[in-house]
């Protein structure tokens, strides 16, 4: 019997503690509880609660692992109407009217049943929009329903890690709005004061949120995300300007209410560690090899001297060149890196480097979750 469940090994390695073994975490995500659930990956982000895959699939492979679940937001100031239409043989748009306070603008998603959806066109498209949408979208007014939050939270219980989403970094939240390059060059193009004002109203609503999922959940761990907001799209200069102060912000109010937190950060991250420990994040993922940049032994070695057994390193198995591709033995010697790397700590949880593929043969997940477990 083991002497402690998915969800306390996690913690433990969040925290700085060892476990019977360490934390197995393949980064299930859409691809895989689609396959699990045998519906197509549309099916799954549209119809199916997403920690709800994820259990299906956690307990399958018998793996730890984390998720995240979020508060439903009521805006005052914005209506969605929405048209779902087919437009070709597996493939779909989903056209949404945004009024905000009044005023309309639209944006248009494609689904397509084999992969997830992406932004077709995007809500913000000139500076008279851009005005309507902040006005609407960073109101004090939005209000939080956590109700679907704390059922998850409820029925995955010790299964696996379940986080609280607050989110996407400062950046991300303009590229959602308008897209990467037209907020690339905003943040170029904007004085200091003007996305100043911009930055407190967001980190306002975040703490606003924050506050009130302590007071309303049972939640240990919170997770902010990141889109575009990363070395490999951002640039270490504007990141550093800009997300790095709200990153940290949001982890000092995290660790005030005696909670913890995970970050999810993209690509290549060298440049970025030292900066990740200084925000003083519990756990970041996913330390990606080629194209990211941590790659074989000696890359591990450098990110765990970086780490200074601060921060919980989590991934780093190739999702494509290990566990898709070839054979298990290879996935094996992967993870034999990765822990001869960190051997002598317990801030470890042995992850991919982002999501699992749907092709991804089973033979090279049990074979991961096996030798992680040796």
């Amino acid at each position: 019997m083991n002497k402690y469940t998915p969800k306390q090994r996690m913690l433990n390695a969040y925290k700085g503690v060892y476990s019977d073994y360490y934390p197995i975490a393949p980064e299930f995500w859409f691809f895989y509880p689609a396959k699990v659930l045998g519906i197509s990956v549309m099916e799954f982000q549209r119809d199916v609660p997403h920690w709800r895959g994820l259990l299906e699939t956690f307990r399958k492979f018998n793996a730890d692992g984390w998720g995240i679940a979020g508060a439903n937001e009521y805006n005052p100031h914005v209506k969605i109407q929405s048209e779902f239409r087919k437009i070709m043989d597996e493939k779909y748009r989903e056209t949404q009217k945004v009024i905000c306070n009044g005023k309309e603008l639209e944006r248009s998603f494609i689904f397509y049943s084999k992969n997830p959806s992406w932004v077709e066109s995007f809500a913000v498209k000139n500076e008279s929009d851009l005005k309507v949408y902040m006005d609407a979208f960073l109101s004090e007014d939005i209000n939080y329903d956590f109700s679907n939050a704390r059922e998850a939270c409820k029925v995955v219980g010790e299964d696996f890690l379940l986080e609280f989403d607050l989110g996407l970094p400062f950046f991300d939240f303009f590229e959602g709005a308008m897209g990467f390059e037209n907020a690339i060059m905003f943040f170029v193009d904007s004085e200091e004061k003007v996305l100043q004002k911009f930055f407190d109203r967001y980190l306002n609503n975040k703490k606003k949120l924050l506050r009130e999922a302590v007071e309303n959940t049972s939640y240990e761990s919170y997770f902010i995300g990141c889109s575009s907001s990363c070395n490999s799209l951002l640039g270490a200069n504007l990141w550093g300007k800009w997300d790095k102060p709200y990153l940290k912000a949001i982890t000092e109010e995290v660790h005030k209410y005696g909670k913890l937190i995970h970050h999810h950060n993209h690509g290549k991250i060298m440049q970025t560690i030292r900066n990740l420990v200084e925000i003083g994040f519990d756990c970041v993922c996913p330390f990606e090899r080629s194209p990211g940049d941590v790659n074989g032994l000696e890359g591990l070695k450098a990110v765990r001297e970086m780490l200074e057994n601060k921060v919980t390193f989590n991934g780093n198995v190739h999702t494509i060149e290990a566990l898709g591709k070839v054979t298990p033995e290879f996935v094996i010697s992967q993870v034999r890196e990765i822990k001869e790397a960190f051997k002598g700590t317990p801030r470890l949880i042995i992850g991919t480097g982002d999501q699992v593929l749907y092709e991804t043969p089973e033979e090279n997940i049990y074979a991961m979750i096996e030798e992680g477990r040796k």
